[in-house]
């Protein structure tokens, strides 16, 4: 590690191959916490570079536990996390209601590490158990349409740096691996981010991958469609904007979408959204994500046709009963 800390502490960059070593060494519990903190340290303090980050994907996927859906054409919907803006559990809630609504959904998502509440804090804290478990994982997609992958127990180097990234409480580069490296590599992708320099990498990385893809960013810095503000999307065929008013015919204060100060909380916002205990602000929020992941699947070509399938898949009950059935399975 101290070569390569040099190498960075002289505003040098890594080669594909070098950032790819140090990975593969994290993810064997190589270095120290000291190490490891200083190293995610220099990420802060200035931009990644492609070369580096494909480096540091090619490590992750190369010591994943990888599983094969087959032929289950799933989707995630997942947010880089790190715009600071501690939302209620937006890409999560989106996934419930695109899976009431018949389209599987294979969501990767790990321990809130710059938020109150991640994913991972949200499932476990309601009763879903973590699973790596290739057979079950696609039972519970047969099933439910849903599974959840905890990425820690698929990936070695991000359970190494879990209480690290945790401590610093702060944005890291590991952030903007996480919704590369879906252990299941499903056939959709939406991708929330902050803001547009985040947007253009992942275009051009999903566009390498050949991917199905959608990176969605609130103008205002949210990392989801959030109401607050006009939304870029930006799709292999191209870029557009939506306002609010297009998207829900409904424009949200911040302060709606607010997530809690714990884990209780955003847990208790998260099911009362579920349960038809939602104010229109956070429904309106969360199947307008449901839409745009429903077209982009092509399970409906046109965003209003979306749209009501989303909110019906809520207000139905539908997508409260994938919850429950999910967790009734295990």
């Amino acid at each position: 590690m101290k070569k390569i800390l040099n190498i960075l502490f002289e505003h040098r960059s890594l080669s594909r191959d070098e950032a790819k070593e140090v990975l593969l060494e994290i993810g064997k519990a190589v270095f120290n916490e000291h190490e490891l903190s200083a190293f995610m340290t220099v990420y802060l303090m200035r931009s990644i570079t492609m070369p580096e980050l494909l480096g540091f994907r090619d490590a992750l996927l190369e010591m994943c536990i990888p599983i094969d859906l087959e032929d289950r054409k799933a989707i995630d919907i997942v947010g880089t996390g790190g715009d600071g803006k501690n939302t209620f559990n937006i890409s999560t809630l989106s996934c419930f209601i695109v899976a009431g609504a018949g389209q599987m959904v294979a969501k990767h998502g790990s321990y809130g590490a710059s938020s109150v509440s991640g994913a991972s804090n949200l499932m476990d804290h309601i009763g879903y158990k973590f699973k790596n478990d290739q057979d079950i994982l696609r039972n519970e997609l047969d099933q439910t349409n849903m599974c959840f992958l905890h990425a820690p127990i698929f990936h070695p180097a991000l359970k190494v740096v879990a209480p690290i990234r945790k401590n610093l409480k702060v944005r890291t580069f590991f952030n903007m691996l996480g919704p590369m490296v879906n252990p299941a590599n499903p056939e959709f992708n939406m991708v929330g981010v902050y803001n547009l320099e985040m947007a253009r990498i992942y275009s051009y990385l999903l566009q390498i991958q050949q991917k199905n893809f959608m990176i969605i960013n609130s103008l205002d810095g949210y990392d989801e469609v959030s109401l607050t503000s006009d939304t870029k999307i930006i799709t292999p065929a191209g870029e557009r904007i939506m306002t609010p008013i297009q998207l829900a015919n409904c424009l949200v204060n911040p302060a709606d979408i607010f997530g809690g100060d714990s884990v209780e909380e955003a847990a208790t916002i998260f099911l009362n959204i579920l349960n038809n205990k939602g104010t229109t602000e956070q429904d309106s929020v969360v199947i307008s994500n449901a839409a745009l992941a429903l077209q982009l699947t092509g399970k409906y070509t046109d965003y209003d046709d979306a749209f009501a399938a989303s909110k019906e898949s809520l207000k139905s009950g539908k997508a409260i009963n994938v919850l429950n059935k999910l967790i009734s399975i295990q």
